[in-house]
């Protein structure tokens, strides 16, 4: 079984549809379907069946899935474990990110990592949280960069290993002339908020930072679909925001936005970097884990409205 066409039939397999596994795989519908009906061939057994919803794995496909996995893993390492062995350090790597550290920090970071490895090529892929895990856990992804839970969910899954590379704190943002925040938490909790939608690691950091100071979150005045979304509500007039300061950088700058003091303890967001465990890692990717330790987590927020205080962290990043 070639790795190619197990590529191929778990991109069918997760996906259910010809079309959808054809983009994944950069492949023409016609070209997925062919090396799906040269893998049956070969095995001597349909891996697929039709149903309303989509294609459905059929036992063999079941039992193949499993396996198919476990025989890229091994392929991946075999390759690594060679190039590892004969020194050779290029390769091409895909990398994900949350749009917001994708714009605020690799954006600025890739070409001095880029200048200083020529033979590494460097894909991103810009998405949500959830889908940011499953690329990983899929393969589809080397590494992601992502903001973490703080409720102990993260390190549940073995297979990944992660590394927090800074803290970027959280900041409470309003619209010019909106006024002083309340002197504690409870009389903030009162206000009308704009935030994220449940699920969203930035509704996590949101409710995380209420729950942690004892306080329920506040109503929200809106549950919008993205970062950008808040900072523009924001900035009208609709209700204040709590969000990581690289968010809403370029809009306090500009002066869109003023940042308040938060009534408690500061807060701030993990930064990590996380990646599949390998017994062999590819050189390409341990040289960009080892860069992003090195010098991403020393890039420091570019603007902050107000002056550091004792009390608040430094960012890392």
């Amino acid at each position: 079984m070639h790795p190619r066409l197990l590529r191929t039939f778990l991109a069918v397999a997760r996906s259910r549809n010809i079309t959808r596994a054809a983009e994944a795989v950069n492949l023409a519908q016609s070209s997925v379907s062919d090396q799906i009906q040269s893998l049956e061939a070969e095995l001597g057994a349909a891996l697929f069946t039709r149903s309303k919803s989509g294609l459905e794995l059929r036992p063999a496909g079941l039992a193949l899935k499993p396996i198919a996995e476990e025989l890229l893993r091994l392929d991946a390492e075999g390759r690594a474990a060679v190039l590892a062995a004969a020194g050779q350090t290029s390769g091409t790597l895909t990398i994900g990110a949350l749009e917001t550290i994708a714009s605020a920090r690799l954006a600025p970071w890739l070409p001095g990592f880029q200048a200083s490895h020529p033979d590494i090529t460097v894909r991103m892929k810009v998405t949500d949280s959830g889908t940011l895990r499953r690329l990983l856990e899929d393969g589809d992804i080397d590494v992601a960069f992502c903001f973490e839970r703080r409720d102990g969910t993260n390190g549940a899954d073995e297979r990944l290993a992660r590394r927090t590379i800074g803290a970027e704190p959280l900041v409470l943002v309003a619209a010019p002339g909106q006024g002083t925040a309340p002197r504690d938490l409870v009389a903030l909790a009162a206000l009308r908020f704009v935030a994220t939608e449940p699920g969203c690691i930035y509704r996590h950091l949101f409710d995380t930072a209420f729950a942690e100071a004892g306080t329920a979150a506040p109503k929200l005045a809106a549950e919008v679909g993205s970062i950008g979304a808040i900072a523009r509500l924001v900035a009208a007039g609709a209700g204040l925001g709590l969000v990581p300061r690289l968010a809403v950088c370029d809009a306090l700058e500009r002066g869109d936005l003023i940042e308040l003091p938060w009534p408690g303890l500061a807060q701030a967001a993990p930064l990590t970097m996380i990646w599949r465990r390998r017994r062999v890692q590819p050189p390409a990717l341990r040289h960009l884990l080892a860069a992003a330790r090195d010098t991403l987590a020393l890039k420091p927020s570019r603007i902050s409205s107000e002056p550091e205080s004792t009390s608040r962290p430094k960012v890392l990043l």
